[in-house]
């Protein structure tokens, strides 16, 4: 099966392990990167070995690349996805996919009306812990899920982060920075959303940054740092999502757990691709830890753009989709609607669950 050229646009801290992992898939060649400082871009370029380094003109005139990775901040996703496809790019974009449902939107009808294709991260469902829930979930293991609780909860971003303030800032806040992983899991595992009921805080105004280099600057908080709710899917399944920069002594509540007819079973963190799962069935005092599925247990970011490659080449559906990402993008978006409205979001969107990993592929390939 022929390369599929790559460029990234967006040479910041995440970009690192996309052009790490884009070049160990054999289906990916990652020719090209771009950034607004061309400093940065060029650093990249050379920690990576990455062959041009372009400016963002440049990366979308040229005819080879075909994919282009959007690892812009969330705020220029839709634009230069936009751009991207008008220059007859497929584009895959760092979460969320944008920072409204009109830009989102836009990016699809964009897409469909150029015949390219979209996707978007999260692609962390598609790692061993995730992958392994689903199987056991599949095999009917604890019975018919019925039931869901999800846990995000932290005291936010500027403790660590060097530019923590697009955290508290339009398009940040813990829905948008994290939810996207939960809700991509929650579909991965239960299907699509059908309804939303939520409630919005925020615990401070301001918050001081910490972290070197702008440690004692303080940041205005602009959205809600506290998002909980309930959402109701397709299938009937009822799940509670609570999303956090306001618990400021931790917590040890699990990322996800699935209560089914049988049993229940818990999922690893779904920001991260391995992790522990565990599943105890009816009458059981003993959790039983499940060895996780032959795949990607380590941060494989990048495998979104690898398995669209593949789609490319062989017509087959992405799982990473635009579609996909929509759907995620609308629930969280519903989350702070029916706060605001006081009462519930009725989605318009829907999408299908993406289709398992195959199984026994040879390390890092996905057909």
């Amino acid at each position: 099966m022929d390369k599929v050229k790559v460029g990234i646009i967006g040479c910041g801290k995440i970009s690192g392990i996309y052009m790490e992992n884009c070049q160990k898939f054999t289906i990916l060649d990652l020719a090209a990167c771009a950034d607004m400082d061309p400093a940065r871009a060029a650093e990249q370029a050379a920690k990576y070995g990455i062959p041009l380094v372009y400016t963002v003109d440049q990366l979308l005139e040229d005819p080879e690349i075909e994919i282009v990775i959007n690892l812009t901040v969330p705020a220029a996703h839709a634009a230069i996805s936009l751009r991207a496809l008008e220059a007859g790019k497929h584009v895959y974009v760092e979460k969320p996919l944008a920072v409204t449902r009109e830009e989102g939107r836009k990016v699809l009808e964009a897409a469909t009306a150029k015949g390219l294709l979209v996707g978007s991260a999260p692609e962390t469902f598609l790692g061993a812990g995730i992958q392994t829930a689903l199987k056991l979930i599949e095999d009917g293991v604890i019975g018919r899920p019925v039931a869901a609780t999800s846990f995000m909860l932290g005291r936010g971003h500027e403790h660590w982060h060097p530019d923590p303030e697009f955290y508290y800032a339009a398009g940040g806040g813990p829905m948008f920075d994290m939810g996207p992983y939960y809700l991509t899991a929650l579909v991965q595992l239960l299907g699509p959303i059908r309804s939303v009921a939520g409630m919005t805080g925020k615990a401070l105004e301001a918050r001081t940054i910490t972290s070197e280099k702008k440690a004692g600057q303080k940041i205005p908080v602009d959205i809600p740092t506290h998002v909980a709710g309930t959402l109701q899917f397709s299938s009937g399944a009822i799940a509670t999502l609570i999303t956090s920069f306001d618990v400021f002594g931790g917590s040890d509540l699990p990322p996800i757990e699935i209560y089914g007819t049988k049993g229940t079973l818990q999922v690893p963190d779904p920001n991260n691709f391995g992790g522990t799962v565990r599943f105890r069935t009816t009458g059981e005092s003993e959790w039983h830890e499940q060895p996780l599925l032959p795949g990607y247990d380590q941060n494989t970011r990048g495998i979104g753009p690898a398995d669209m490659a593949y789609a490319l080449r062989s017509g087959r559906p992405h799982r990473a989709s635009g579609e996909l990402a929509y759907h995620v993008l609308e629930a969280m978006w519903a989350f702070h609607d029916s706060s605001d409205s006081q009462r519930f979001y009725e989605m318009e969107s829907s999408c299908g669950r993406p289709a398992p990993l195959p199984l026994g592929l040879a390390p890092y390939t996905l057909d």
